[in-house]
């Protein structure tokens, strides 16, 4: 009976797998591109006081209509574009996929890229083409054009900086992608408090163009919020695909809250960054282990001995969870990625990783 009632899944749906969250329990957590950095305890008070006045009783502002504004002052939206409000980044993905699905269209992005780009292609029903970025985690500009004249994507998502590499892409490779790219064109700047570059201001250069952000990394992950910001037209026509109600109250109102207080989260993410620099250079110093440089608050590095499963897991033994790429073969192979955390949860990581590396010495 089971089957029967199965077959009426999709087989693209049935053949995927779902996006796995590893437990992270009573472990430091370096997985996820998560602030580290909790509210200090007045704003926390102050937040909790705001809260208390949001009616749960009834219905969000479907529109999220102060919350946009807001998100438009602070985040420097240029006044012409429009935004988006998306209960995380990966809503915003698929309201776009969704949007220009079709027999015969595509999505394209490049790999090793953002999963997610690939699997709501799958879970929409658009085709999907990958562009390989050359061996320096940059864009084969070349191949690109090549691919855009080939197969005429409806839809080209670009992150910038780029997960799980971490690198920036070449601004004038980016503007070439955009002017030839015959659809629409997504640069996805999740990790921009950590970049501090941006194509914000060349939405009103090119009517193709949208930009999508997250205050994830800024250091609410919790409430769950993207915003996508382009041309008035085109948001339009993607809001005819959200959801009503799809940024809830308590969401909006601490949203906001925290944007009156940016200085806040701008200051964490500073800290992040010199912290980044902390631990890249100690990965650099290392034998054994090849680490990128990073413009967002984590960092790919690869281990030129030993196994990366098994360090891992040696790792986590010691309490500390960070990423594994889980590739045996091409650009990500025997690749680990950690996130930047607070110094100590910084040391803990490069202390357990050291520990590791010495292990699979002393077994070679």
């Amino acid at each position: 009976m089971q089957d029967d009632l199965l077959r009426w899944i999709r087989p693209a749906i049935r053949s995927l797998s779902a996006y796995h969250v590893a437990d992270a329990e009573g472990l430091i957590k370096l997985d996820a591109m998560e602030n580290p950095y909790r509210l200090p305890h007045d704003l926390r008070q102050a937040l909790a006081r705001e809260l208390a006045g949001v009616a749960l009783n009834r219905y969000p502002d479907p529109a999220a209509s102060a919350l946009c504004a807001k998100l438009k002052s602070v985040m420097q939206v240029p006044d012409e574009a429009a935004i988006l409000p998306g209960n995380g980044s990966d809503e915003l993905i698929q309201l776009l996929a969704m949007a220009v699905a079709g027999e015969g269209r595509c999505l394209m992005a490049f790999e090793p890229g953002f999963v997610m780009y690939e699997m709501i292609a799958r879970f929409v029903g658009i085709d999907y083409v990958g562009v390989p970025l050359d061996d320096r985690f940059q864009i084969d500009l070349d191949a690109t054009l090549a691919a855009i004249e080939t197969h005429r994507p409806a839809l080209i998502f670009i992150a910038y900086p780029n997960n799980p590499t971490a690198n920036l892409f070449g601004r004038d490779a980016i503007e070439a992608i955009i002017d030839k790219a015959p659809g629409l064109v997504v640069l996805d700047e999740a990790y921009h408090p950590f970049a501090q570059q941006t194509f914000m201001p060349r939405l009103q250069a090119h009517a193709n163009l949208l930009v999508m952000r997250t205050v994830s990394k800024l250091g609410l992950a919790g409430l769950r919020l993207g915003y996508l910001c382009g041309a008035r037209a085109i948001i339009d026509e993607l809001n005819k695909l959200r959801l009503p109600y799809n940024i809830n109250a308590l969401s909006q109102c601490a949203a906001r809250f925290m944007l009156a207080h940016s200085e806040v989260l701008e200051e964490q993410a500073a800290e992040i960054r010199a912290q980044r620099g902390v631990v890249l250079a100690a990965l650099q110093a290392l034998d054994g282990v090849e680490a990128w440089p990073s413009d967002a608050n984590f960092i790919l590095f690869r281990l030129l001995q030993g196994e990366a499963d098994a360090v891992f897991e040696a790792i986590r033994a010691e309490g500390v969870l960070i990423k594994n790429m889980k590739a045996k073969d091409g650009p990500l192979a025997n690749c680990l990625r950690v996130t930047i955390g607070a110094p100590e949860e910084n040391r803990a990581f490069l202390q357990a990783l050291e520990k590791a590396l010495n292990r699979m010495d002393k077994k070679g």
